[in-house]
């Protein structure tokens, strides 16, 4: 049989973010919506249902899934321990506080005299980070006699909309006394789509004490509710007292997700940073994160708890095998099918091409539902028409992004926009003879009210996600159940390449005569 015989029929696969599955329809922005070809397929085809949160993607019990943790569980083809649980252990054994890049920074600050400035969110959100874990930081520091201030960033996106005082007053009744700096909204600490002059009004906060001043945390946040500006907007707020950073003090930052936490920390610590003009650069006797942020970072702060090397991931599995392969996403979610999808491995791999496509200027994406999707669909449908690829892997960001701002009808739009753009999809796939597999990182847009507070509810869900399978192989009329390892399985079984040991997902893929 000659190579062109053999070669695989194209895998096309669809990440819609934030498509979460929930049958009541109330609040329910992707059952409201007029979904024309999901509504079709969802009859044709085979269709399952995946688990995106908790023990099923490598969080605790009950823990909400998130992006970063639902493409690295889809592209390593196993279910990944994550730092929330891995950065909880430590604490628990007791090993966090014997880190020895926390024992380095401690070290170095007690020979400058200087004060640990630590920056997290402070929410019991899970994505990002956890207040937990930074108040044991603080108090791992303070008993080595290291002056501590915090920089506070409130949540409200994977948490309540209105919840920064609670866990403001949770977090100081773990850490007496302690000192607040600043209160920071993370829509400007927490920006990775290149905003950079949100960026800065964090950042002057933070090294010059520039900024709204309040006399206490909690005025900062009510006198923001004041003004209809709830926690994830709240303006960075200077606290009485604050004098700003100081030559050989120390910056530490807690969250353990990386996309979010590298812009802030790029102006912090590159030198010849250009993101805005920094009107101070204090000389930091240290950096520390609890996670490594990325490979260039990596190299200039310390890291407590460095990234296990995943290998054998799909995407390594399909260059391994002289496939080709391509990764398209706009700004919100490239990340996530590129760096993510392959084990936090920033290069891509021998035949890996990546398309970006920037995401909208706009404040908030309720103002513009559709995005950057109608430029991903067109990027994405030449890529398949063009038959240059194996192996296609895309994200819409709409669903998960629209659906943070808590926006019924924008959440509708967004979904609907999704449905459109997969038709286009869905006639590319068909007419390059490819299989199309449909499915989702976690739930958001199903989901638009909280029905314990009667509020918008703009965090992630516990609930399943569908997955459909488009022209697969005539021997195939159901798809199984499972979770998000699993789809990586499923993908190297439709292109006929063996799945490593490395692996512990399965393929969901049921044909007739087993």
């Amino acid at each position: 049989m000659s190579p062109a015989l053999q070669k695989p029929k194209p895998v096309v696969l669809c990440i819609l973010d934030g498509w979460g599955f929930r049958k009541e329809d109330d609040y329910n922005a992707i059952n409201l919506a007029k979904t024309p070809l999901i509504d079709k397929l969802s009859k044709e085809v085979p269709l399952g249902y995946l688990a995106t949160c908790g023990l099923d993607v490598g969080l605790p019990t009950g823990q909400m899934g998130n992006s970063e943790v639902g493409h690295m569980n889809i592209g390593a083809g196993r279910v990944v321990m994550q730092s929330l649980p891995r950065i909880d252990n430590a604490i628990q054994d007791g090993s966090f506080a014997q880190n020895p890049a926390l024992l380095e920074t401690i070290a170095k600050l007690k020979a400058t005299g200087g004060t640990a400035h630590i920056l997290g969110v402070i929410s019991n959100g899970g994505v990002h980070g956890h207040q937990d874990q930074t108040s044991y930081l603080v108090n791992t520091l303070r008993t080595a006699g290291i002056p501590v201030i915090v920089h506070a960033i409130l949540d409200g996106r994977d948490t309540a909309p209105q919840s920064a005082a609670e866990f403001l007053t949770a977090f100081r009744a773990t850490t007496p006394e302690v000192q607040i700096g600043t209160v920071l909204g993370r829509y400007y600490a927490m920006d990775r789509d290149n905003r950079w002059e949100r960026v800065q009004k964090a950042y002057d906060a933070i090294t010059l004490a520039k900024g709204e001043t309040a006399s206490s945390p909690d005025e900062a946040v009510a006198n923001s509710y004041a003004k209809k500006v709830w926690d994830e907007f709240v303006l960075p707020c200077v606290i009485d007292g604050y004098k700003g950073m100081q030559d050989g003090d120390a910056l530490l930052m807690t969250n353990f997700r990386a996309d979010r936490a590298r812009q802030i920390l790029h102006a912090f610590i590159d030198d010849n940073f250009s993101g805005f003009e920094r009107l101070a650069h204090p000389k930091c006797c240290a950096y520390l994160g609890m996670v490594a942020y990325s490979d260039e970072l990596a190299t200039k702060m310390g890291v407590m708890f460095a990234p296990r090397d995943l290998t054998k991931t799909l995407g390594e599995i399909v260059s391994n095998a002289g496939l080709r392969q391509l990764r398209i996403a706009e700004t919100e979610k490239y990340p996530h099918v590129t760096y993510f999808f392959n084990g936090g491995v920033e290069d891509p791999l021998p035949g890996e091409d990546r398309i970006l496509v920037p995401s909208p200027k706009v404040a908030t994406y309720d103002l513009q539902p559709a995005m950057s999707a109608p430029e991903v669909n067109e990027k994405l449908c030449s890529a398949i028409k063009s038959g240059n690829y194996d192996m296609l892997i895309c994200n819409f960001a709409n669903c998960d992004m629209v659906g943070h701002t808590g926006d019924l009808q924008a959440a509708i739009k967004a979904a609907e926009t999704v449905d459109s753009c997969l038709q286009d999809i869905y006639q590319a796939t068909l007419s390059m003879g490819g299989r199309l597999l449909i499915t989702a990182d976690h739930g958001n847009a199903e989901e638009m009210l909280d029905p314990i507070t009667g509020l918008p509810h703009t965090a992630h869900t516990l609930n399943p996600v569908p997955i459909l399978l488009v022209n697969g192989p005539d021997n195939v009329t159901k798809i199984a159940n499972g979770r998000l390892a699993d789809i990586a399985p499923t993908i190297l079984d439709l292109l006929n390449l063996d799945q490593p040991g490395d692996m512990d997902g399965q393929s969901l893929i049921r044909r007739d005569d087993e």
